[in-house]
């Protein structure tokens, strides 16, 4: 054996035994490290899953309407069905009528068709009465709704075990009756819209934090330690205030009878109240206000750690005070700026309680939506989509900073 083949099993073996010196401290990080992993699992990890499955998951159709659904594999999809798909039909809503499951169905096929859900209903009704057929007729007079084939063709599109209805009716598209994807009516189009404003507003806000927040990192890093610890105060005060008291003060601000409406009267700045609540601007304004701590914090920690001497040294060399900022300084600060634009624009893109307490209806963004049909219309699916569609923007936001900027300028100093 030469020498460097022992000098190599040697170091082989002192690679082994260094490994295996460490397998305690390894499962020592370990074991403290999983009740954070768990954490995570099943608060983050677990709801986006969950969110997930339900933008896709579509059980309605399936488990209730089986028997039609059966039949319905044999119909040529151009035509009314014929009796044995009637009957199919009419056996399914009777059991669905004595399990009180129509009303599911109804509601399911009511999002592709509307007014689809009192037909189910009343058919069920219909379905429990009849002892034997022609059932085909029956359906048909009771409503032509069960005579167009674009019906059958939505309940049978329907039996999938998932569907894209939901995402694609979050971005303004749907099925063609032949299984195309289309865009919607003009008239119909509102996610789209509706998520164009919601990362407006994040922008708008984003954009306003940044102009008045900068200046006061600034003054933050440079005045004296007893000024600067008010001013830091004043900063997190915020911060210690609950989201929605802070809204709620706004409103008192904002509304007619408020504060600045009576202060611009009695400046005799204008002779009439303003409109300032219900609309984009007190939207953005009491958005701002919230956001501003978030974006001053991560500007003011980088800010922290550039040595004052650096312009100290350009003005000695001849740069000019502006010069000196923009070329030395600013440059510098350029991670805290990312940070804290980030973080701000992607909070601002799930914001809830301010557009739904001080804008109006043409403020509410993608977030009032989710609520509204959790809330009221009880369309888990498509709120489901609308939060994927959100995820996922905001997943792409990210990346897209990343790509800009470099993940190492994305940090809070």
């Amino acid at each position: 054996m030469s020498v460097t083949e022992t000098v190599d099993i040697e170091r082989i073996r002192t690679f082994v035994a260094v490994r295996r010196a460490a397998r305690p401290a390894r499962r020592a990080a370990l074991s403290l490290a999983l009740p954070l992993v768990g954490f995570l699992i099943l608060a983050f990890i677990a709801p986006i899953l969950s969110l997930l499955v339900t933008a896709v998951d579509n059980p309605e159709t399936r488990s209730i309407l089986p028997r039609t659904l059966t039949a319905l594999e044999s119909w040529d999809g151009v035509s009314t069905p014929d009796e044995p798909v009637f009957a199919a039909l009419a056996a399914d809503l009777k059991q669905a009528k004595a399990d009180s499951t129509a009303s599911q169905v109804g509601k399911r096929l009511n999002y592709e068709i509307p007014g689809m859900r009192s037909k189910v209903l009343a058919a069920s009704r219909m379905a429990a009465g009849l002892e034997a057929g022609p059932y085909r007729e029956a359906f048909l007079d009771q409503s032509d709704i069960w005579a167009a084939p674009e019906t059958w063709s939505v309940i049978r599109r329907n039996g999938a075990g998932l569907t894209p209805y939901y995402l694609l009716t979050a971005v303004d598209l749907q099925q063609s009756p032949s299984g195309g994807i289309e865009g919607v009516a003009p008239d119909q189009a509102i996610f789209l819209p509706i998520l164009g404003r919601t990362l407006l507003v994040a922008g708008i806000v984003t954009g306003l934090t940044l102009i008045l927040g900068y200046p006061v990192a600034y003054v933050l890093t440079i005045a004296p330690r007893s000024i600067a610890a008010v001013m830091m105060l004043m900063v997190l005060l915020p911060l210690w205030t609950s989201l929605l008291v802070r809204t709620t003060a706004w409103v008192v601000l904002l509304q007619s009878d408020g504060v600045i409406n009576a202060v611009l009267m009695a400046l005799h700045l204008t002779t009439e109240k303003v409109q300032l609540i219900f609309t984009r601007f007190g939207t953005v304004t009491a958005m701002t206000h919230i956001q501003l701590p978030f974006t001053i914090l991560p500007m003011y920690s980088v800010m922290r750690s550039i040595q004052p001497t650096q312009l100290r040294a350009a003005r000695s060399l001849g740069a000019g005070p502006t010069s000196a900022f923009w070329r030395i300084y600013a440059p510098q600060t350029l991670p805290g700026v990312v940070a804290g634009c980030l973080m701000t624009f992607i909070l601002s893109l799930g914001y809830y309680i301010t557009p739904a307490l001080v804008g109006g209806p043409q403020d509410q963004m993608v977030s009032n939506f989710i609520s509204v049909y959790i809330n009221r219309d009880l369309n888990w699916g498509l709120a489901a989509a609308l939060g994927v569609v959100l995820l996922l923007v905001t997943l792409a936001i990210y990346g897209l900073f990343l790509r800009l900027v470099g993940a190492d300028k994305i940090k809070l100093g």
